[in-house]
């Protein structure tokens, strides 16, 4: 019953530690997160294609209920850059950017994105997340960040443009119009960009990104940029988070589906990572399944709260972790600043030039780009390559939910592709080692017995690699060999088609008066050759625990060549096997 409610109220778990000492170190967290987040979600709400107090909404709201009811005492949800872009695009395909639909759409494909999450949390499939390999969310990320990056140039060149589909079309559109460039906003995004770069260099525990962003607003000031026709965000309404539950659109729910499952999975691949690497650091254990449904029920709440689809921010769970914080309530104190903010300041965004904040998602564009993991990956592996590039440039030719499908079929291609061809290599003992073990005949150059071939197999033996294996034994028979023993010490998986394939090369052995024994397979593995219907088949009496045991039954069929009767010792000179 007690892990039963705290499986449903898993904040129960920490608040019995909770103490003043606890709540000094999470208030300051909290108040540093607060300062860190306020420039995100004005900026994140832009690349989603909302007003800015749709993300300081999603900067208040999720991270609350994603730190009481996920598993993480550190991670800090709320609005993101990649989940922004893919939630732009997902409704932008669908409805224009701007028009009274649009908002709409955006609750509502939060509110089913949650409901998905949370789904997946309550079956407890956890693990369905580790399909989607790091490659992938590497090529993902860096394509997000061109889209980022190429969004917000129109406002930071001051251009009057419509809203293109394409990246290649947005492109267009800017080179075309850059004979028309406000020079003052350009100016401003020039002076934005400048602050933070400069800052992050000389002063890196600086919040940059607000003191960079206050930098465009003087300088918005100081040019007249309302008189010289500068764009500005506009004010923020005082009130808290409105409830939205009016504005889910029920209509559009089949149009948002496959949209709403990309940003289900793309915001806990996310989440999920930067918790378990948070971890690492603070020796806490994660539950995948429980931080899928404080995820879920974050952006199911969220969407009923003027919230957007929001995910874990490792920029500000690495910030809450080196502030010091011990709980989850420190995201509890950042969501408390920030809302303090919307209702003492709400005029605060009317002094924000569009410039001002283009400079800053510019530089958080270019922060996604992992420049190191991309270089690891293209030195290390062509075919990780492959996948990072297919996912990128999906990234930017395909609409955003599906380039992440695209990187997936292609790593489970590959890996499908490794997987049937498992190495067959051919071994013999080491007779200057004690326990003569088996190692590869070719790459050591061992001698082999001429009557009886040994192949280690390494990898599984399914219905896509069973064919693979196949054709090694028929290559043997094709060269002479009539007796071959399979050493499967690494085989731990052996499927139907498998067994069935080793069942009919045991008869096709037998019928060339030949014979196939079988050795050293792991238990599972093992388990499903010793049932009845296979051992009949294959024949109980040539399964084996050991290669000795096999080789010395082998022996007892094939009897010993010529050449080892001669010496007399009755046993064969290379595999060393007594005859019963």
């Amino acid at each position: 019953m007690t892990a039963l409610l705290y499986r449903l109220l898993p904040f129960l778990s920490w608040l019995p530690g909770v103490t003043p000492r606890t709540i000094r170190a999470d208030l300051l967290a909290g108040l540093t997160g607060a300062v860190i987040v306020l420039p995100q979600g004005v900026a994140y709400a832009t690349i989603a294609g909302l007003p800015p107090v749709y993300g300081l909404y999603t900067a208040i709201v999720p991270p609350v209920v994603a730190g009481l009811f996920g598993s993480s005492r550190h991670l800090i949800s709320g609005p993101t850059a990649a989940i922004s872009i893919v939630v732009f695009s997902v409704v932008g395909s669908i409805v224009p950017p701007g028009s009274p639909q649009f908002l709409p759409y955006v609750l509502t494909l939060t509110f089913m994105a949650g409901v998905i999450q949370l789904l997946l949390g309550l079956a407890r499939v956890g693990t369905l997340v580790n399909f989607i390999s790091h490659t992938v969310v590497v090529g993902f990320t860096t394509g997000a960040a061109v889209l980022i990056a190429a969004s917000q140039l129109r406002h930071f060149f001051g251009l009057s443009l419509s809203n293109e589909d394409s990246l290649i079309g947005t492109l267009g559109a800017v080179a075309g119009a850059l004979g028309q460039t406000n020079p003052y906003a350009a100016i401003i995004g020039g002076v934005t960009l400048a602050s933070a770069l400069v800052l992050r260099y000389l002063r890196p525990h600086w919040p940059n990104l607000l003191i960079a962003m206050a930098a465009g607003g003087v300088c918005g000031v100081l040019l007249d940029g309302h008189g010289n026709g500068v764009a500005y965000a506009g004010a923020m309404p005082g009130q808290f988070p409105p409830p939205s539950v009016h504005l889910i659109s029920f209509q559009a729910m089949p149009e948002l589906a496959s949209g709403a499952l990309a940003v289900a999975v793309i915001a806990l691949i996310e989440a999920v990572s930067i918790a378990r690497s948070v971890a690492i650091k603070s020796g806490q254990r994660i539950d995948g399944n429980q931080e899928f449904i404080g995820q879920g029920l974050s952006n199911v709440i969220g969407g009923l709260f003027s919230c957007y689809a929001g995910s874990g921010s490792f920029t500000r769970t690495g910030a809450n972790y080196e502030a010091g914080a011990r709980t989850p309530l420190a995201a509890v104190f950042a969501a408390v600043a920030l809302l303090a903010v919307i209702l003492a300041v709400p005029g605060l965004t009317a002094y924000l030039p569009m410039p001002a904040m283009a400079g800053v998602v510019l530089l958080i564009a270019w922060n996604l780009v992992d420049f190191r993991q991309i270089r690891r990956i293209v030195r290390v592996s062509r075919e990780e390559t492959a996948i990072l590039a297919v996912t990128f440039l999906a990234t930017l030719l395909l609409d955003l939910e599906f380039a992440i499908y695209a990187g997936v079929i292609l790593s489970l291609f590959l890996f499908l592709k490794r997987s049937a061809r498992p190495y067959v290599v051919p071994v013999a003992p080491m007779l200057d080692r004690p326990g003569q073990p088996l190692r590869n005949a070719v790459k050591r150059r061992l001698p082999e017995c001429p009557r009886l071939k040994i192949l280690r197999v390494d990898g599984p033996l399914f219905f896509g690699s069973a064919d693979h294996v196949q054709g090694h034994l028929n290559r043997l028979t094709e060269q002479g060999c009539e007796h071959v023993l399979i050493e499967g010490s690494g085989v731990d998986f052996v499927d139907v088609a498998a067994a069935e394939m080793l069942a009919q090369e045991s008869r096709r052995f037998s019928d060339l008066g030949g014979g196939l024994w079988l050795s050293s397979f792991k238990d599972p593995a093992a388990a499903t050759l010793r049932h009845p219907i296979y051992r009949d088949a294959i024949g109980e009496d040539r399964i084996f625990n050991s290669p000795s045991e096999a080789i010395a039954s082998a022996f007892d069929e094939i009897g010993l060549c010529e050449e080892c009767r001669v010496e007399g010792a009755g046993r064969c000179r290379v595999l060393q096997a007594e005859r019963p």
